[in-house]
């Protein structure tokens, strides 16, 4: 007995080589959906509607015929049948004959190389893949969908999800058919969009930021997607959440002197420099990119009370005048050096830290402990719902313990 598993496009019959024509006209048994069946309405061989995938395996198992067809969509072995059958029939029986998959052909109208990109199934499965790689802000995102798991529903996902990485959404229905259609939308614009059965999303990650009305910003808790990030590490920043209860923390007060150390896209000295326009805000960044996303930050929220620094804390902290409020979103590596240099708060001062670590956590105590300065932890674990088709789960976010310390000479809040 041979099993040839045959891709298959919208073009039916007409796309396909005359050696897997062949094949087809002497297979004594067709199996595929109604749509793959439908290319050959004349064929004599006996016939199996492919839906329950259990019944179809006993009946190849037990089949006499010699000649088993299998039509499938596209390429059998990318995210197709052919891995089922691998687990449940012998390799040396089955044959393969791909066709382009939805996916080649996708970035083929989109005219956008795809050696690089991401494949996601969410085709009958969860959207956890999805979720992982839309946090890490990949370049080159391709996803197959299903009935349940639409454009519209990938769209909801992302917006949902809050990210500081801005994609473009290519959708592309009934691809190689008299019905194609290629279409660019803001995920925005997908909302409220409804497509073709058939059709792949394409996610391209956009190097520059959508336009800002800093009119429309809230006072406080500005969106992460609303800042421009890392290219290389999307999510690199202190979240929405973490940054609200950072800011409650410091219990800013108007004409302060404010350190930002570890300031990466400079989110944090935003939110402080907007909510005190007459205080001073030093943002401290040892990368050259950090410091550049801050400067652009800057310029894009309209903020001038901000100095952004590039530099290696502890050392550029020397020059800066004394601080009234410190935060230390990171370190370097240098937390105990970093501290040393926070004994020139003022009296009635405050430092928060935002640490993710217990090696951290572990040094902070230790440094707080030996000046017997007044301090409090805040253990943060938090997560966003997400709608999954049409219902809603949590996505975590990563723990963050919180410490806020004041001199010792200050009683606690």
């Amino acid at each position: 007995m041979s099993i040839h598993i045959i891709g298959i496009g919208l073009d039916g019959a007409v796309g396909l080589t005359e050696q897997v024509r062949e094949i087809i006209s002497n297979a004594t048994l067709l199996i595929g959906s109604d749509r793959h069946l439908s290319y050959f309405p004349t064929h004599p061989a006996q016939r199996l509607i492919l839906g329950d995938f259990t019944q179809a395996i006993n009946l190849i198992s037990t089949s006499v015929e010699e000649c088993i067809a299998i039509l499938v969509s596209g390429d059998p072995l990318f995210f197709g049948l052919g891995r089922l059958l691998l687990l449940e029939l012998p390799a040396k029986t089955l044959t393969f004959h791909p066709h382009l998959s939805a996916v080649q052909l996708a970035f083929s109208a989109i005219k956008v190389p795809w050696q690089d990109a991401c494949f996601v199934s969410i085709h009958g499965r969860s959207s956890d893949q999805l979720v992982q790689v839309l946090q890490q802000g990949k370049e080159k995102i391709a996803v197959l969908t299903d009935g349940v798991n639409t454009p519209r529903a990938i769209a909801q996902l992302y917006l949902a999800l809050d990210l500081p990485t801005n994609y473009k959404f290519w959708v592309c229905e009934n691809l190689g058919g008299e019905t194609e259609q290629v279409n660019c939308f803001w995920a925005s614009e997908l909302v409220e969009q409804t497509f073709a059965p058939l059709n792949v999303v394409v996610l391209l990650r956009q190097e520059t930021a959508t336009d800002l009305d800093i009119t429309k910003l809230p006072l406080f808790g500005i969106s992460d997607r609303h800042f421009l990030g890392f290219s290389d590490r999307p999510g690199l920043m202190t979240k929405r959440e973490i940054r609200v209860l950072v800011l409650g923390e410091l219990a800013l007060q108007s004409q302060q002197i404010v350190w930002d150390i570890g300031a990466g896209t400079g989110s944090v000295s935003i939110e402080i420099a907007r909510l005190c326009s007459n205080s001073q805000v030093y943002a401290i960044e040892k990368t050259a990119v950090g410091y550049g996303l801050i400067t652009q930050n800057c310029r894009r929220f309209q903020v001038e009370n901000i100095t952004a620094i590039q530099g290696d804390a502890p050392d550029i902290l020397k020059i800066l005048p004394n601080p009234d409020r410190i935060f230390i979103g990171g370190s370097g590596g240098n937390l105990t050096e970093i501290l040393n240099q926070c004994d020139r708060l003022s009296p009635q001062g405050v430092i928060v830290l935002a640490i993710a670590t217990l090696e951290h956590l572990t040094t902070a105590l230790s440094w707080l402990g030996d000046r017997a300065w007044n301090y409090w932890l805040l253990q943060v674990q938090l997560s966003r719902s997400v709608p999954v088709a049409h219902l809603t789960r949590f996505s975590p976010l990563n723990p963050v313990t919180i410490i806020t310390a004041t001199p010792a000479t200050k009683p606690p809040q």
